[in-house]
């Protein structure tokens, strides 16, 4: 183990010097250096929160994950998660305290169709209570159509592997889309498929290519259907940003998506991680084992919120004529306490929302953000990492109390000033280039006064 681990390190070592060349190939362009005072967001900035379906409802239907949970013995048993699903109204009610406009939820095609063909009526009043509440409240719904959740008899079907699931997926949307059009909703309609396919693959013996194939005619197939029914609809499939290499873990799906979404919508949480990528290199290319790397955790991988400038960057380039959405960014925790290096929930949100103003700032068009999330939820496996706005101790707390974090009254104060104050700086200055989002970290490097 220690010899392999050894040559583990030095293989580390060697992709980051040709990382570093990569960097110093072309020619940096001049740094970006900022005003002195960095202009508000635009007054129609659509500030959100986000939840899941399946990661916070609680009394969970058959589903490929209630049944992949029992078989992974390291895997936290669901119970009924924060029970949004009993808790909507108050935690709505927690959103709209915000002063947001947006709340992002997921409709459960595990719970609206148990069985092939069978619609459960009392699943669809539960989402029409949802969303009436969040009308209500004064929020627009974004509303997830498939956040990695399918029903048990789709996985005795064959799941993504079987050529009749896009049928019966597209046979329970459009269903959705019918009942909730009229409420003017955002739309997702596949939840991060990189990571959904890497799950599935892991977990349900999916296909990669087959897969990723499927998911964009789902996505396909109801954009269209979506337009018949919501004239002028928003739609998307966000994906989740890797810095370091984005157009490789995203880029052949968003080909095959690219003329069918009307905004980008892009989850950032972190920098680039030379170890982490070079660890997915090796054993993509050579299907061997490597040790795992120190700091392998979520919440010890590394926060560079600089790097949500690089992610719109990147998308406003990819995408010249669409607007961008933040649909998920938020910091992990270990078990809801402080972090080891400091950095503190509010430091974190303030720092990025200043990012997401220099972008606006530079040209770039950022039509809203999502704070991931309203409270704590079931992180796929665990319940350690915490994500949340308002804490929640599944484990410990029989009764799921919502406890406030620092970043409450932060986010209110950003959101009722439409972002942090002009002469506002980072508490952290960006890191060295090659840490954040190489190569387009050192190719284009921005500044603060």
């Amino acid at each position: 183990m220690r010899l392999r681990f050894r040559r583990y390190a030095l293989a580390v070592l060697a992709a980051a010097a040709s990382t570093m060349l990569l960097c110093t190939d072309a020619p940096a362009a001049p740094p970006i250096r900022p005003v002195a005072a960095t202009p508000p967001l635009h007054s129609g900035f659509l500030w959100g929160v986000a939840a899941s379906g399946f990661q916070s409802e609680g009394h969970a239907p058959d589903s490929n994950w209630t049944r992949y949970i029992p078989s992974h013995h390291d895997y936290d048993a669901l119970q009924d998660s924060v029970d949004f699903y009993d808790r909507f109204a108050s935690d709505i009610d927690l959103a709209a305290a915000l002063g947001v406009r947006v709340f992002r939820i997921g409709i459960e095609w595990a719970r609206l169709q148990p069985a092939p063909g069978i619609r459960d009526e009392d699943a669809f009043r539960f989402y029409d209570a949802v969303i009436a509440n969040i009308v209500r409240a004064g929020m627009r719904p974004m509303i997830t159509l498939d956040h990695w959740v399918y029903p048990g008899w789709a996985v005795d079907r064959g799941g993504w592997r079987s050529p009749g699931m896009i049928d019966d997926w597209l046979a329970n949307m459009r269903t959705v889309v019918d009942r909730y059009a009229s409420h003017n909703p955002l739309w997702v309609t596949v939840n991060e498929p990189a990571a959904y396919i890497s799950h599935e693959v892991r977990r349900g013996a999916a296909d990669p290519g087959e897969m990723q194939e499927r998911i964009a005619q789902a996505h396909n197939a109801i954009y269209d259907y979506i337009h018949q029914i919501q004239p002028g609809a928003q739609v998307t499939s966000n994906v989740g940003y890797v810095a370091g290499s984005e157009a490789e873990v995203n880029g052949a799906f968003l080909d095959r998506v690219a003329y069918r979404l009307d905004y980008v919508g892009i989850d950032y949480y972190f920098g680039y991680d030379p170890a982490q990528s070079l660890l997915g290199s090796i054993t993509k290319a050579t299907g061997s084992t490597l040790p795992n790397p120190p700091g392998t955790n979520i919440w010890d991988l590394p926060l560079r919120t600089e790097g949500i400038y690089y992610a719109l960057q990147h998308y406003s380039r990819r995408f010249p004529d669409k607007p961008l959405y933040i649909v998920e960014n938020g910091m992990p925790t270990e078990n809801g306490r402080p972090r080891a290096d400091g950095y503190s929930r509010s430091d974190h949100l303030r720092d990025t929302v200043y990012w997401i103003q220099r972008a606006e700032a530079d040209g770039m068009n950022v039509i809203g953000y999502n704070y991931w999330s309203i409270t704590d939820n079931y992180e796929w496996g665990s319940y350690t990492p915490r994500f949340g706005l308002y804490t929640v101790d599944v484990r410990t707390d029989p009764a799921l109390t919502r406890r406030p974090t620092d970043a409450v009254g932060t986010y209110t104060q950003l959101v009722a000033a439409n972002g942090v104050p002009a002469d506002y700086r980072p508490s952290r200055s960006p890191a060295f280039c090659f840490l954040v989002d190489p190569p387009a970290s050192c190719l284009t490097l921005v500044a603060v006064p």
